[in-house]
């Protein structure tokens, strides 16, 4: 059993920005190598504790056999930060998808470029019971430490029990667990597993939930345990939406820590501003259409930027829906403190990206 570096456990428990890594393509559907590793050193020059690869926002059509970018990515990312002067620890999450024989062969291939932890999707179980989706996250444990994933049954997961988070907070190297249930009744059984888990101090829960970013960062979850209370928090966010605007997310995220260091100084400011990265979100994310344009929005962020060419993406069919640019264009001028476009400009300018 491969174990978690005792410096990546440390970031990881203190709580950091990790980026879903998005994948970046030419005019005719390539990938865009220098890009590619452009965004990963936008990442590292961000501040960002890390980054998911591999990934929803890397697009799971990687993985197909005529477009066979999987394991690529994976390296490139790997090199450019393996290979950087970036002088502190950077944890590196690789997506592990498919049932246990695809997501045994991913797992492998994320050892193999030396990731960390293993963002274990578990969409592809529809029908299977809970008792057989737990062997398979043991199997996967087997292999490499474990960031659990509860994904929003809108876009294709599954409502799980309290029983089942029980059992899975119990799993040996289980390190993390990414709740982007969008439902508060659910990610409230994830909370309360882990509380009531022997392993409660083992596993560090990191929000994915889109919609409720600043406020799951912010909230205390307690427990009576055994006459005891347990307070568990959120400590980082594993988010397609700091793909973009990451400087500032960064900053955000030191923000919420500060305040929680000083007595909840400037609660108020921060739930406000929950509610402006709630409304940013919207807009790239694209709720109003089912998340149908929750990829091209990033994408298209990027490319405003000038870190990105295009929105372009393996699915011909995903693109921005209507209204969406409008949408962006909106709260970039409604936020310009959650924009991070001066940064971008100046990374750019020094060719550092």
């Amino acid at each position: 059993m491969n174990m978690l570096r005792q410096e990546i456990k440390d970031l990881l428990f203190e709580g950091a920005v990790i980026p879903a890594h998005p994948l970046v393509l030419t005019s005719d559907l390539k990938l865009d190598e220098k890009r590619q590793r452009g965004l990963t050193k936008y990442y590292m020059a961000s501040g960002a504790g890390g980054i998911a690869i591999g990934v929803h926002t890397t697009q799971f059509e990687i993985r197909d056999p005529h477009v066979n970018l999987f394991e690529k990515v994976l390296e490139i990312a790997a090199d450019e930060i393996d290979g950087s002067n970036i002088g502190r620890p950077f944890i590196k999450v690789a997506g592990v998808c498919g049932l246990t024989e695809q997501a045994v062969k991913e797992a492998n291939i994320a050892l193999k470029y030396g990731y960390d932890l293993g963002l274990v999707s578990m969409a592809a179980f529809k029908e299977q019971s809970e008792s057989e989706i737990i062997a398979h996250i043991k199997t996967v444990a087997e292999i490499i430490p474990v960031f659990g994933f509860y994904l929003q049954a809108a876009i294709g997961g599954r409502v799980y029990s309290y029983d089942f988070w029980q059992q899975f907070a119990e799993i040996p190297n289980v390190y993390a667990i990414k709740i982007a249930a969008f439902n508060r009744y659910q990610t409230l059984d994830v909370v309360r597993a882990v509380a009531f888990s022997s392993r409660k101090d083992e596993i560090a829960l990191y929000t994915g939930n889109d919609d409720n970013i600043v406020a799951d960062l912010l909230t205390p979850y307690r427990f009576n345990v055994n006459g005891e209370t347990v307070e568990k928090r959120f400590v980082g966010g594993l988010l397609g939406h700091w793909a973009c605007w990451t400087e500032k997310a960064v900053s955000l995220l030191k923000s919420i820590k500060e305040s929680l260091a000083n007595g909840n100084e400037n609660i108020s400011d921060l739930l406000s501003r929950n509610i402006e990265v709630t409304d940013m979100n919207a807009a790239i994310f694209d709720p109003a259409h089912a998340f149908h344009g929750c990829i091209t929005g990033v994408h298209e962020v990027l490319r405003r930027q000038g870190l990105m060419e295009n929105i372009l993406t393996l699915n011909p069919k995903e693109n921005l829906s209507p209204g969406q640019a409008e949408e962006i264009t909106r709260v970039t001028e409604a936020y310009p403190h959650l924009v991070d476009d001066d940064f971008v400009k100046k990374l750019l300018e020094k060719e550092l990206v």
